[in-house]
C-alpha cells in the first residue's frame, strides 16, 4: 500500500475542497490511488468545504471559561459560527466549540490568528474549524476572540432562550476588592454595550470625530457661535456617559455610575470585554 503523505492529502483536498479527514479516508480507501480516492469522494457525496464558503455564517455561539494564572485570573471567550441557529444549539456543535476555547487556553492565545494556528485533534484549530464544515453540512468559521485577565475575572453568558447557547458574553477584569461587584458590572457590560473602559481609552480620532459631527450639528441648529463650545463639550460628555463603562448610569440604579459601584467597594476594573453572536467583521 502506498504511504498517505502530507503532499498526497494536500493535492486531494486542493483539487475536490473535501476535509482532510474526508480525503485521508478516501486515499487509505483507495490505498494511495488519487483518481480512486477523488471518485470515493464524489460518490460519498461529500461536498467541498470551499464551496461554503460564500455562505455567510452570523448565528452561532459563544464558548467561555476563566482559568487560574499566576498573577490571578484570565478569561477566554471565543465566538464559533454556523450559518443556522438550528445548528447552533446542537450539543454536538457546542462541544465543538468548547473543544475550540479548550485548545485556545492550552495554547495560551491572545488573538483570533494565535487560536486558528493552536494545536488540536486535527492538527490545529484552523483544520478542525475547516473539518466542521463538513461534519455540520454548512459555513463554520472562528468568529471574535476576548482575553482578559486579573486578579479576579468575571463572565456573564446571555442566553435568548433557554434552548440555544449564549449569544452574548461580558467579561470584566478587577482588583480583589471590586470582585464584590463583578457580576453586576458584567450584567451591565452585556445589557449596555460600553466600548471602552474610560474616556482616556477612546481614541484620538473617535473623540476627533464625534468633536467634529457636534460642532457642524450645533451649527446646523443655528445656535450662537459664543456658545457652540460648551454646547459641544456637553454633547462629547453625552456621548462618553453611552460609550465609557465606568460613566455609564448603573442599569438597576440610574443615581449611580459603574464607577460609584466599584467606588462604594474601594475596588476597580482593570479591563473589560463583550462578544456578541455575528457582530464581529463581515465576511
Amino acid at each position: 500500500m502506498a504511504a498517505i503523505s502530507l503532499a498526497l492529502i494536500k493535492q486531494v483536498r486542493e483539487d475536490t475542497g473535501a476535509g482532510m479527514m474526508d480525503v485521508k479516508k478516501a486515499l487509505t480507501e483507495a490505498e494511495g490511488d488519487v483518481a480512486r480516492a477523488k471518485e470515493i469522494i464524489r460518490a460519498k457525496g461529500i461536498q467541498a468545504a470551499g464551496k461554503r464558503e460564500g455562505r455567510k455564517a452570523q448565528e452561532g455561539t459563544i464558548a467561555s471559561k476563566v482559568v487560574e494564572s499566576g498573577e490571578g485570573q484570565v478569561g477566554y471567550a471565543v465566538e464559533v459560527n454556523s450559518e443556522t441557529d438550528f445548528v447552533a444549539k446542537t450539543p454536538k456543535f457546542v462541544e465543538f466549540a468548547d473543544s475550540v476555547l479548550a485548545d485556545a487556553v492550552k495554547a495560551g492565545a491572545d488573538n483570533a490568528d494565535e487560536v486558528l494556528a493552536a494545536p488540536s485533534a486535527e492538527g490545529t484549530v484552523k483544520e478542525s474549524v475547516e473539518e466542521a464544515a463538513a461534519l455540520f453540512g454548512e459555513h463554520v468559521k472562528l468568529g471574535q476572540f476576548a482575553k482578559v485577565a486579573g486578579e479576579h475575572v468575571e463572565i456573564y453568558a446571555h442566553k435568548k432562550s433557554a434552548e440555544m447557547p449564549p449569544s452574548i458574553v461580558a467579561m470584566v477584569a478587577t482588583d480583589e476588592a471590586g470582585a464584590a461587584v463583578a457580576h453586576e458590572v458584567a450584567l451591565q457590560i452585556s445589557a449596555m454595550g460600553a466600548k471602552w473602559l474610560t474616556r482616556e481609552d477612546v481614541p484620538a480620532d473617535v473623540v476627533e470625530s464625534e468633536r467634529r459631527v457636534a460642532t457642524e450639528k450645533s451649527q446646523a441648529e443655528g445656535k450662537p457661535e459664543k456658545i457652540i463650545p460648551r454646547i459641544v463639550e456637553g454633547r462629547l460628555n453625552a456621548f462618553y456617559k453611552e460609550n465609557v463603562l465606568l460613566e455609564q448610569q448603573f442599569v438597576k440604579d440610574p443615581s449611580k455610575t459603574v464607577n460609584d459601584l466599584f467606588k462604594q467597594v474601594g475596588g476597580k476594573a482593570v479591563a473589560f470585554a463583550r462578544v456578541e453572536v455575528g457582530k464581529g467583521e463581515e465576511e
